[in-house]
């Protein structure tokens, strides 16, 4: 399967940094709010999920979130998870350790588009 979102040496370690001081983790996929559109890590449980948000993939065992009206745009897009000097001004986790996240993106192939890791959404 070809995974929706993957993350560089650089974000995996910062995660790890951060889940040693926090816990467990997750990311949503902010649709333009704040910092424009940029992943956001929050304690897992700590961002409010809902019948609008698709879960689509996991990154170091953080489940990775994003509104369905903003899958509808990126999903033939596999999105990679990296990270940045400096703050960033939402409200996301990191933004103390003078790092942000970022997402690098590129279009699926028609090939990868045939063996996609399959997306899910919250259970009511």
């Amino acid at each position: 399967m070809i995974k929706r979102v993957t993350i560089t040496p650089e974000a995996s370690a910062l995660i790890a940094e951060l889940k040693s001081r926090f816990g467990e983790l997750m990311f949503h996929q902010s649709g333009g709010c704040c910092d424009g559109s940029s992943p956001m890590c929050f304690e897992k449980g700590e961002f409010k999920l809902g019948g609008s948000d698709v879960k689509i993939g996991e990154v170091d065992g953080c489940e990775f979130w994003m509104s369905k009206d903003q899958f509808e745009y990126w999903q033939h897009t596999q999105l990679q998870l990296d990270i940045t000097k400096g703050r960033g001004s939402s409200f996301s986790i990191e933004i103390p350790t003078g790092f942000r996240f970022m997402i690098h993106s590129r279009l699926f192939t028609d090939e990868e588009l045939k063996d996609l890791e399959p997306v899910s959404f919250i259970e009511d």
